[in-house]
């Protein structure tokens, strides 16, 4: 079963990759750089990694769902940062 969602993890984390992928074949409005593949690829699978360390260690279910929404809101805000700088860090290249 741990194995299982491993392979899952990885393998949705590279069809969520394959989106901008397809879509640059297809328009010029998507131009991601191997850079930003990366760069999504890492919070994509850390996030991945991390909700499945919490679905290991932490047993009662409301902690789990709490914890989870935390590293999702987490990966939400790092990403909307890294795409149009909401808040106005350098690392948006503001």
């Amino acid at each position: 079963m741990k194995n299982k969602r491993l392979t899952g993890i990885i393998l949705a984390v590279a069809i969520l990759l394959l989106i901008p992928f397809i879509a640059m074949q297809f328009s010029n409005e998507v131009d991601w750089s191997a850079f930003d593949f990366i760069i999504a690829g890492v919070l994509l699978l850390s996030t991945g990694l991390a909700c499945e360390l919490v679905m290991r260690k932490v047993h009662k279910t409301t902690h789990r769902l709490i914890i989870c929404a935390a590293i999702l809101l987490a990966l939400f805000l790092i990403w909307a940062e890294l795409a149009v700088g909401i808040f106005g860090t350098p690392f948006a290249g503001s």
